[in-house]
């Protein structure tokens, strides 16, 4: 087991420290040497908590919510409870690093809310007008800008998805199901049950393959390995897979599971950035990847799939998407997720991923297909399986702290597939045969 680390937190200016919330109203110290940004409150200016504060309460009486301040009524239009037990910290945070103090308060457990997602869908559903149109204009003033370090050069992924994936296998382990697949499942109906996610994982994996026509003799690429359910799942119709991962612990553990199922002759797992593949390939098969590789990246790694791909060949994408609109207006913005959860990650919107592929390669599109709902349910399964777990997570060294991190980075991801700011994707690029 890998150590459990976040993302490096930047430093915080020194304030009071803030316990985070065991669940039964008693306050548990932080962490400062593991969680100095969540120990300490910032110090933040009287007029900044002020101003902060009637934004917050302006933005809060048009949501479809309820939040009360400890010791005052609630306010909102109804629905889901948003419980702030510390409003000076709360405020403190928030007025100091914005969404990124919205979540570090989570943390602290300054807040919380009965149906936490609930409450997240509600805020995602209005992303696009929290701050007043007439400060929008002004992001750049207070929004917290993309550290350098977490450009997504090949030194600079490597070091991101080290953050992530190298938890610890056992960690993700707790939550995903038996096929370890990190990525949307596809769904017969809803509501999804547990015991029917692992059969989900299979119909999206298959049906990637299906689109990349993988069958018996195909050479595939797949730039992003996972735990290495796809690989298995090609080898066994036939093919001869080369797959590709920046993470040293899940080149261990898919390494193991393809020793044990036998299908070693025929997968190949390189720990190896896709700028630096080589080789040609009847397909290309890329799950959700494409959120690591950063917007100014995303032509060279468009210019991969087409170079390795052969004519005629096929690639077969999954990819989470937002609006264009918010793309653009938050594409240098550092977030929550960023410091804490995806160092370097960026979404594209539909309008990205088919303009690049359009004006960077001779890859045409060929179909794409929505499916949003269906990873809503499936990060409800993880993180109802999360939850139930939890205690398993502090014995593999997961602190409180990590845990509501976790919690409050499962249940974000939920709402914003349930509020609709986000879907997923599956897309099929082809690629012509001048020879015919």
């Amino acid at each position: 087991m890998t150590t459990a680390r976040p993302a490096e937190p930047r430093t915080a200016p020194h304030g009071h420290t803030s316990p985070t919330d065991t669940g039964d109203g008693r306050g548990a110290p932080v962490d400062a040497a593991r969680w100095p940004d969540v120990a300490v409150v910032p110090k933040a200016l009287w007029p900044r908590t002020a101003v902060t504060r009637a934004l917050l309460r302006r933005a809060l009486r048009g949501l479809p919510l309820w939040t009360r301040f400890a010791g005052s009524e609630p306010i909102g239009r109804g629905g889901p409870l948003l419980e702030v037990r510390d409003p000076e910290s709360f405020h403190a945070r928030v007025g100091t690093h914005g969404l990124v103090g919205f979540g570090e308060s989570y943390m602290a457990g300054e807040w919380d809310a009965p149906d936490l997602v609930a409450v997240l869908t509600a805020f995602a559903a209005h992303a696009a007008d929290l701050v007043p149109a007439p400060l929008q204009g002004l992001r750049g003033l207070w929004a917290l800008r993309r550290p350098d370090e977490q450009r997504n050069t090949p030194d600079g992924s490597r070091a991101n998805i080290s953050r992530h994936y190298d938890l610890s296998n056992d960690l993700f382990a707790l939550f995903l199901d038996d096929t370890l697949t990190y990525s949307s499942a596809l769904f017969r109906g809803f509501p999804a049950s547990r015991d029917r996610l692992a059969a989900a994982q299979h119909r999206k994996i298959d049906r990637l393959l299906d689109l990349a026509d993988v069958g018996a003799g195909t050479r595939l690429l797949e730039i992003g390995t996972g735990w290495g359910e796809l690989a298995l799942r090609a080898a066994a119709r036939g093919a001869r897979v080369t797959t590709l991962t920046l993470s040293r612990e899940q080149r261990t553990l898919a390494r193991e599971r393809i020793r044990a199922a036998g299908l070693e002759e025929r997968v190949r797992v390189e720990l190896c950035d896709y700028r630096e593949a080589r080789g040609e390939y009847d397909a290309v098969v890329s799950v959700e990847m494409i959120e690591a590789v950063g917007a100014e990246f995303w032509p060279v790694y468009f210019r991969a799939l087409d170079e390795r791909l052969a004519p005629g060949g096929r690639a077969a994408l999954q990819a989470i998407t937002m609006p264009h609109e918010r793309m653009l207006a938050t594409r240098s913005t550092f977030t929550w997720i960023h410091k804490y959860v995806f160092p370097g990650g960026q979404i594209p919107s539909t309008r990205a991923i088919e303009e690049t592929a359009r004006d960077h390669t001779r890859l045409r599109l060929s179909r794409r297909d929505g499916f949003g709902a269906h990873y809503a349910e499936t990060l409800r399964l993880w993180r109802e399986r999360f939850t139930q777990r939890a205690g398993e997570a502090e014995e593999l060294g997961f602190d409180e702290t990590f845990r509501r991190l976790w919690t409050f980075y499962l249940a974000y991801s939920e709402a914003g597939f349930r509020s609709g700011y986000l879907d997923v994707q599956q897309y099929l690029f082809t690629k012509e045969n001048p020879l015919r």
